[in-house]
């Protein structure tokens, strides 16, 4: 058999894209564009596991089948290289995150191209690239001056703005600006200074300066996003995570909110997705109303998307942190509430939300008067309600709402009944129940009467009617080092954007990557960080998802020194036709990036609004992790005198997992360790297992199979030296499997390098296809890669006449048509319907019938060569070399489908004699049953079988089968 050096033949084609640039891309080409691309990773120190390039080599199976269709494909990759691990690294070591980042975009890289992807590497992006985080600033300033016009519903430019408040005031501006935003003439405007107008500016522009509520990680000194934060701890090393008002920049998302959700129709997600962007921008209808307080000092205003129930409003609750609380409270109810605002400071919005069962709360000591009743209701605060939602504020109505029922129910609250049907057990919110004790609504449905009760509220002048989005602006700034500097600078506290050509604003050096001393951001350690004019600039940075918003657009044009993109690039190639990468960024990048391109469609910057036409979620490959049972039994102490044998003195003892429920066999075997500590002259009673274990989790590197070694396991780590060791009673090791997330810390990391080099870069991109649709969470199996790996021996050895290589130019036989057509159709409807794990079964099947008809026919293996060469190029490559070609199979064609080819002339027919099949016979297609019957009958061994007698009956399934009823 020939030898498949699968190392060399890789190693040498992976030079030859990389000199010959085969991947590159064209603007501007006359054959028809498409656009495929990656999430971009950000560069860990710990480099790629066997689970990071699944998304990466169905993106690249694609473009290559799109090559070979005829596109220009555009295929490009760069890295996400601000982040807070190379931070984190810097603070313990001193050493500049470019440095760290530099090293392990390296490392990715030579991993990446290890695998043989068809990535464009000229149009490469790196968003800590000063290069490249300029147009970040520019696009960052194009932002600032803008704002949105309700009115023509897309934002303009902020001289549009200027020019009216000089003509008529903002009297007739109908804008997404901040609340309580004063009115003013034309007249007042021009009186104000030039300081004055830029603050009132600030209210209407896309991107502001404002207090906001935010979750402030102390440990790592910066604010993070609501998807950085997990079970309040910061996703990033785990650590405490506080709400804390701070004043932040901030980028005026929910102006689009609407856009957002009309576009999400649009564009080719999974359902899932789409109803997480859904459910994150939360639209709701209803009403806002108006509370007073008691005393007569102020209002409270709630949001309600169920004013029909109004009237069973029996208390209020405030978010912990609404403003108005600290100036309501009375002095006999601070304290208690000033301690529960801070508890509740120290949870993250999604922790007080997923909470449903804790009821907590705390009583301001004031009323406010029900706008119809006029009944005092007290006012309460409780975690259960957040102040980005709606107003901060709700009217309670524990009859209709299950949390409010539960809160009442727990503090002794009034449950006014006013639906239908009320018993007091549980809440009704069925909105076709009937409303009752509800003055002019009662005999009405809760549908019925929403729309009347909210005409009512307007008509008594206390509310309106409203929508109102859950989304809250995308607070954009960090207190961190390693992220891109605003282009801003302070003049008497107000902020002026820099001109383009002081671009890029470049991240100063700093003694330390931590906070100053008095808390202010790392880089206000830089020395003397100001303008030319002495001016400061921001010492907060970007967040981690200014520069993914838009690198989609970079890669059209990467080396446009003049643009961010050029309109004729954009143009060209439009919308991303095919994105690939994780479901968990649907509530950020995702968001942002479909954000940030409606603003600058609005600009009139590019062409289209939304960037990502289709999209794939890959699954997770998982690592199948091992762990060790470590027990932990108790020692009873001899009453002798002597040296006592206690707990501490024990070695670690591992029992084997299949042993693990039989106590009985452990503590016979820790019987003999006992025994042994006696003879040692230890004073010991018994030592006995009770139950008790930790479980530890095990390199999966040391296993065979499922099992251990007792060697190794004792030499695994230093502590485990002198362990005492329960093997089964055949003398082996069992560790527990457990399928999970892949993590250095569970010891269940699969390399991909050692993959390459054990079986080759072709066998771990089939075989990571080969696992499982590409949506779809699955477990990893190195002893299953050696399947996909015979199967590539298999392609070379068909090539190969013992170590010769050797192909016919013999025209191919009709069932050798057959089968290279019926596979041809599968792949194309396949690959089109992105179905990568059936792809190399169809090519071992075509194969395994290539291999029975003996087929080495050209024209047959030369299609078959293009068909794998999406899922195993360098092979294919090489054969194709072998066959005579000069040119890579990168530019050939996809083999075109032809339906006469699968047409059979003849069919095979068992034939059956009352039900038993005793021979079968060829006929032609196409004959109808009495010629079948025909046929058949006049067949010598239909005779032998018939032993003379003559049929009862004849029954013939056309091109299926003949049965003889005797």
């Amino acid at each position: 058999m020939a030898y498949y050096d699968y190392n060399k033949i890789e190693q040498d084609w992976q030079k030859y894209w990389a000199d010959n640039k085969t991947f590159q891309a064209e603007n501007n080409s006359k054959k028809p564009k498409y656009y495929v691309l990656d999430m971009f990773p950000y560069p860990s120190g710990a480099g790629l596991h066997v689970g990071h390039p699944l998304g990466y080599i169905a993106s690249c199976i694609y473009a290559r089948y799109k090559r070979l269709k005829g596109f220009n494909v555009l295929h490009p990759m760069g890295y996400d290289s601000f982040g807070l691990p190379a931070e984190q690294y810097a603070i313990q070591t001193g050493q500049h995150p470019a440095i760290t980042t530099k090293e392990n975009i390296a490392r990715y890289r030579q991993q990446l191209d290890k695998i043989g992807l068809s990535f464009d590497w000229d149009r490469e992006v790196r968003t800590s690239d000063p290069n490249y985080y300029k147009w970040t600033q520019w696009i960052f300033i194009q932002i600032y001056n803008s704002w949105y016009n309700n009115k023509t519903n897309k934002a303009e430019k902020i001289e549009s703005l200027i020019a009216e408040f000089e003509k008529n005031g903002n009297q007739n501006i109908d804008a997404a600006c901040d609340e309580n935003t004063p009115s003013f003439s034309a007249e007042e405007w021009s009186s104000l200074t030039e300081e004055e107008q830029q603050k009132v500016l600030l209210n209407y522009r896309l991107t502001y300066i404002g207090e906001s509520m935010v979750n402030w990680c102390p440990e790592l000194g910066t604010v993070l996003a609501n998807d950085e934060v997990k079970d309040g701890v910061s996703e990033r090393g785990g650590h405490p995570v506080v709400q804390k008002k701070m004043k932040q920049w901030s980028m005026r998302i929910s102006a689009y909110a609407q856009r957002l959700l009309d576009g999400l129709e649009k564009i080719d997600w999974t359902d899932s997705i789409k109803e997480v962007q859904r459910n994150w921008i939360g639209k709701s209808e209803g009403a806002s109303v108006h509370f007073s307080l008691e005393n007569g000092d102020g209002k409270i205003e709630v949001f309600t998307t169920r004013p029909d129930t109004i009237f069973g409003a029996s208390f209020m609750v405030l978010a912990p942190e609404h403003e108005l609380v600290n100036q309501i409270t009375t002095a006999e109810q601070k304290a208690e509430v000033e301690a529960y605002v801070l508890a509740t400071s120290k949870k993250s919005e999604r922790d007080r939300l997923a909470d449903v069962k804790t009821v907590s709360g705390a009583f301001t000591g004031v009323y406010a008067i029900h706008p119809f009743t006029g009944n005092k209701i007290p006012i309460w605060i409780a975690d259960y309600v957040l102040s980005g939602y709606g107003t901060g504020a709700v009217m309670a109505v524990p009859c209709g709402d299950e949390r409010d029922f539960r809160f009442a129910n727990h503090f002794g609250l009034e449950i006014p009944s006013i639906v239908e049907g009320f018993t007091g057990e549980e809440a009704i919110a069925d909105k076709n129940a009937k409303i009752i004790n509800s003055d002019f609504l009662n005999g009405l449905t809760g549908f019925e009467a929403i729309k009347n009760c909210i005409e009512e509220i307007e008509k008594r002048g206390f509310g309106k009617r409203k929508i109102n989005y859950r989304l809250r602006d995308a607070v954009f700034t960090r207190q961190r080092y390693w992220g891109e500097p605003l282009p801003v600078y302070f003049k008497n506290d107000v902020p002026y954007c820099l001109s383009e050509d002081e671009l890029p604003l470049q991240l100063p050096e700093v003694d330390k990557y931590l906070p100053t001393e008095d808390g202010e951001p790392p880089l206000a350690r830089a020395k003397d960080f100001k303008t030319k004019d002495g001016y400061p600039y921001e010492t907060s940075t970007m967040p981690g998802w200014a520069g993914s918003s838009w690198y989609f657009l970079r890669y059209m044009d990467a080396h446009n020194n003049q643009q961010f993109v050029s309109r004729e690039a954009a143009d060209y190639w439009k919308q991303v036709d095919l994105y690939i990468g994780g479901a968990e960024h649907g509530t950020g990048h995702l968001l942002y990036s479909r954000f940030w391109c409606k603003i600058l469609f609005d600009l009139g910057l590019i062409g289209f609004d939304e960037p990502f036409q289709k999209m794939i979620n890959q699954g997770m490959i998982q690592g199948n992790s091992a762990y060790a049972y470590l027990i932990q039994p108790t020692v009873q102490k001899s009453q002798n005198e002597g040296k006592k044998l206690s707990s501490k003195d024990l070695p670690p003892i591992f029992a084997s997992f299949n042993m693990i429920s039989d106590e009985s066999y452990i503590n016979t075997k820790l019987v003999e360790l006992k025994n042994k500590y006696t003879n040692e002259g230890w004073q010991v009673s018994s030592i006995k297992w009770l139950g008790g274990f930790y479980k530890l989790p095990i390199d999966i590197s040391k296993l065979n199979k499922n099992t251990i070694s007792k060697e190794v396991l004792q030499t695994y780590r230093d502590e485990f030296k002198n362990a005492f060791i329960i093997e089964d009673e055949n003398g082996e090791f069992y560790c527990e499997r457990e399928v999970e997330k892949m993590s250095k810390s569970k010891f269940n990391v699969v390399n991909p390098d050692e993959l390459i080099e054990r079986f080759g870069a072709d066998t771990l991109r089939c075989y990571e296809m080969f696992l499982g649709p590409i949506e779809q969470h699955k477990p990893w199996d190195t002893q299953g890669i050696e399947g996909t790996h015979r199967f590539l021996k298999k392609v070379w050895n068909q090539f190969h006449d013992g170590d010769t290589f050797s192909i016919s130019d013999e025209a191919p036989t009709k069932d050798e048509l057959r089968a290279l057509h019926k596979t041809i159709k599968k792949m194309e409807e396949d690959i089109e319907r992105y179905s990568f794990n059936t792809l190399v079964s169809n090519m071992m099947i075509l194969l395994n019938n290539l291999q029975e008809l003996k087929c080495n026919k050209r024209q047959i293996l030369e299609p078959f060569l293009v068909l794998l060469s999406p899922m195993a190029p360098h092979i294919s490559e090489e054969l194709w070399k072998l066959c005579g070609h000069n040119k890579s199979i990168t530019h050939a064609t996809f083999p075109e489908f032809k339906e006469e080819f699968l047409a059979e002339s003849a069919k095979k027919y068992p034939v059956s004699f009352n039900g038993k099949m005793r021979f079968t016979v060829e006929l032609p297609t196409g004959l109808s049953k009495e010629d079948i019957e025909k046929e058949v009958m006049a067949m010598e061994e239909t005779q032998k079988w018939l032993e003379g007698k003559s049929p009862k009956k004849i029954i013939v399934v056309p091109e299926k089968i003949v049965n003889i009823v005797m």
